[in-house]
């Protein structure tokens, strides 16, 4: 009976010795990697410059570019000059059948400086923060009350601005 018990522990102390033997191990390690490459979108709201009445004075507003780019890349905002035929940088023009009526955009409240398309007025720069956070890039827009625009005929005038981002 001794024999039995003694062959039996023997027997079980060299499985365990084999469990343990076989639980060795290897390790290593990988890199992980990925570029982030620079990216832009831009959205734009209407320019409105609401009722113009002829003779009662020039009309100011204002709107905003949005650019969205990957954060640090840098930009800048052009824009054309308009769908209208015959409109350029430095006289804008919005139609109504066969009438215009004049205005332009500017880079600054005081109307200095013409926002052009880069041959013609000034870009505007700028630097992203990150997709999720818009740079808004402010359009000064001017309406002139001058005689060309007191002569057209009544009704609405829209004309189309093409906006421009490079980056």
């Amino acid at each position: 009976m001794r024999k039995l018990l003694l062959t039996t522990t023997l027997a079980a102390a060299a499985l365990v010795a084999a469990g343990t033997a076989s639980a060795l191990t290897a390790t290593t390690t990988f890199g992980v990697s990925a570029t982030v490459l620079k990216t832009c979108s831009v959205a734009a709201n209407a320019l409105a410059f609401g009722n113009y009445t002829p003779a009662a004075g020039a009309l100011a507003v204002n709107t905003t570019v949005n650019v969205k780019c990957t954060k640090g890349t840098t930009f800048t905002v052009a824009l054309n000059g308009g769908a209208t035929a015959g409109g350029t940088i430095t006289q804008r023009l919005m139609t109504n059948g066969t009438d215009n009526l004049q205005y332009n955009l500017y880079t600054t409240a005081a109307f200095s400086t013409l926002f052009g398309d880069g041959t013609t007025g000034v870009t505007m720069p700028g630097t992203g923060t990150g997709l999720a956070t818009a740079v808004a890039v402010t359009v000064f827009g001017s309406l002139p009350d001058n005689a060309t625009n007191q002569g057209v005929s009544t009704g609405a005038y829209v004309d189309t601005v093409g906006v421009t981002v490079t980056y």
